[in-house]
């Protein structure tokens, strides 16, 4: 038995909850340990329920057996004497590795940001990323029939720009996603698709407002009144766009790839993360543009096909 660790926002989970079915469509049987990450009290919401997902959940003496862990007096003179036999598997790169779907009996840790974990089974996870129990707030249904509406009458864009914890971790997601970036996007969609309509996806409305007054308001819409917590509206309602300007992150990532048109334009900036090389997030069908805001051709990597 393999157990993954569950951690992450929805983004996160929905990578790991995909590799969870690439692992049971080989045969293996995989639970999550979705308790872990989560005692902490900065930890995100797990909301793979709005999906009618029931995952398998390992028991805590599983995780302690796979990791070797047990603190009884014998385990611990052991470990002490023999070392840890701990069967953890830390993802070492951002990147893909076959390795992984050939484990067995691993405690497996890490994001696994990557399509080519899954892509033999897209119609599976398309499948199982269905909204099935979407809970819109009271008060709020009318301003989402609205925006929906809007995304669907419309050339409708999403773009998503991701602040706050972003910007607590410049050093990390810093200088990727810059306004020449978001600049350079939006002309190559325009240039495109003239009667282009812009949905703002944003951690940070006050400051979206501001950026979109700027950019031309006719063209530019902030989705308002979600939270962390309801963040699965944002994601649903990204998804029903056609084309997509996304950020470095997950969860436009999947806002994107969710969205099954064949006819989709999807813009990813040309670097993912300052502390590592990650290619193997990017799909062979994405536009590249980089911090100043250039064009770049379409992604290329040695698992991907040349486009």
């Amino acid at each position: 038995m393999d157990i993954i660790r569950m951690s992450g926002g929805i983004g996160n989970q929905m990578f790991q909850y995909a590799l969870y079915l690439k692992l049971v469509s080989l045969g293996k049987e995989v639970k999550f340990d979705d308790v872990t990450e989560y005692r902490l009290a900065n930890a995100r919401p797990i909301v793979l329920w709005v999906f009618g997902i029931d995952y398998p959940k390992a028991s805590r003496e599983e995780v302690i057996r796979l990791t070797d862990a047990a603190m009884d007096l014998p385990s611990r003179l052991r470990r002490k004497l023999f070392g840890r036999k701990s069967a953890e598997y830390h993802e070492k790169s951002a990147d893909y590795d076959a390795g992984v779907l050939e484990k067995d009996s691993a405690y497996l840790c890490g994001c696994f940001q990557s399509e080519l974990y899954f892509k033999d089974i897209e119609t599976k996870v398309r499948e199982a990323f269905r909204f099935r129990n979407i809970k819109i707030p009271d008060g709020m249904e009318s301003r989402i029939e609205e925006y929906a509406g809007r995304i669907k009458q419309t050339e409708s864009v999403s773009i998503h720009i991701r602040r706050g914890d972003y910007l607590e971790a410049e050093q990390v997601y810093g200088g990727i996603c810059t306004d020449a970036y978001y600049d350079g996007a939006a002309a190559y969609i325009m240039e495109k698709y003239p009667r282009a309509s812009f949905f703002v996806f944003t951690n940070d409305a006050e400051w979206a407002e501001e950026w979109c007054r700027k950019k031309g308001a006719g063209r530019f819409t902030v989705i308002k009144g979600t939270t962390e917590e309801t963040g699965y509206i944002d994601l649903m309602l990204m998804s029903e766009c056609r084309h997509h300007i996304i950020a470095n992150s997950s969860f436009s990532w999947w806002g994107a790839w969710l969205n099954p048109s064949p006819d989709k334009c999807v813009v990813a900036p040309v670097k993912w993360l300052n502390t590592c090389d990650c290619q193997d997030i990017f799909t062979a069908d994405m536009v590249r543009i980089d911090a100043d805001g250039n064009v770049k051709r379409k992604f290329v990597s040695a698992l991907h096909p040349q486009t």
